[in-house]
Formats: C-alpha cells, structure tokens, sequence
C-alpha cells in the first residue's frame, strides 16, 4: 500500500511577516514622498513658466509704449533700454534687470501725468490697461512662484528625502527676488 508522503511545510516566522511588513510600508512612504517632491517640481515648473510669461508681457509693453512716441525722449531711451536688457537677460542676470525695469517704470510713470499723456493717444487706454494689469501680475507670479520654491525646499531638506536621494538631479530650487514695487500712477489707477 502506497502511503502518503508527510507534507514539509515550511514555517514561516512571524518576525519574517514582520520585516516584509515594514519593508513593504517604507517602501509606499518613500514612492509617496517622491510623487509628491515630483508634483512640487512639476508646480515649480509651471510657476516658473508664469512669472516668465508676465516679465515678458510686462517688458514687451514697456517697450511698445517707449517706442510710441508719446513719452518725452529721455523717458522713452531710459524705458527702452531697461525694458531691452530685461528681454535680453541671462538667466543669472534676469532679477537685476527686471528690478531696473521696475526702477524705470517708476521713473517714468512716477506721476499721473505720463499715464494720462499715454490714454490720450489713440489706443492709449487700452495700452495704459495693459501696462497697468503686467505691472500687477507680475508680483502676484512671482510671490506664487516663490511659495512654489518654499516648499519644495522645506520637502527636499527632510532626511529622508536626502538619505534616498529622492530628488534625484533636479537642481535645488531658488526664490526669484527682485523688485516688483508698481509705479504709483499705475498702481493708483485700479480701472485703468
């Protein structure tokens, strides 16, 4: 008579249970924290992308106007020129030329006199809009921007995240700092 032959079963240990268990658990914190590092990035981008979409609007328009003919010579030189070398800047260079076009954009449109002369011409309202709403967007993309790049920073200084390098190669992001203070005709001007 064929017996049955005893079944070895291995045993499996419950610290083995354990340790697959915490292995398993570390692995979805660290695939969680770098989705979310992945996100803030991704957002980082997009705000980046933003707030270089309005320096150029604000820029381009400057320079439309400085080339109206509707601003004395000297405002329209000085107007054009930062307005150029915020367009042509590198990035290493991009925050101290746009703080000079927020320098010149003062000078020039310091008084409601120069708006006023710039809503006479024809087309004038709509161009002094324009300017006057890429002058207030641009703080507001830039301070997203920033919020942008305070946290991800605050993530990527966790231990964790450095300990497994879960930013991989992305460069750690920097705050873009320049000035932003609107001209005050402009930015008295909230219909304009």
């Amino acid at each position: 008579m064929a017996g049955r032959a005893p079944v070895a079963c291995a045993s499996v240990t419950p610290t083995l249970i354990w340790i697959v268990v915490a292995l398993v658990v570390i692995g979805v914190y660290l695939s969680w924290t770098a989705g979310r590092l992945d996100r803030l990035h991704a957002r980082l981008d997009a705000a980046r992308a933003a707030l270089d979409a309005q320096l150029l609007r604000r820029a381009s328009v400057a320079q439309e106007l400085a080339t109206s003919g509707v601003l004395d010579p000297a405002s329209s030189i000085l107007l054009y020129e930062a307005a150029h070398a915020a367009r042509q800047a590198e990035r290493d260079h991009r925050e101290v030329a746009e703080s000079e076009l927020s320098a010149a954009l003062r000078a020039v449109f310091g008084e409601s006199a120069q708006v006023e002369a710039v809503r006479e011409i024809p087309g004038g309202v709509e161009a002094a809009g324009e300017l006057a709403a890429a002058v207030r967007r641009v703080p507001m993309a830039r301070r997203f921007h920033n919020d942008a790049v305070r946290a991800a920073r605050a993530l990527r200084r966790h231990r964790t995240v450095r300990w497994f390098r879960l930013a991989g190669h992305a460069p750690f992001p920097l705050a873009f700092e320049m000035d932003d203070t609107p001209p005050v005709a402009l930015a008295d001007r909230p219909g304009t």
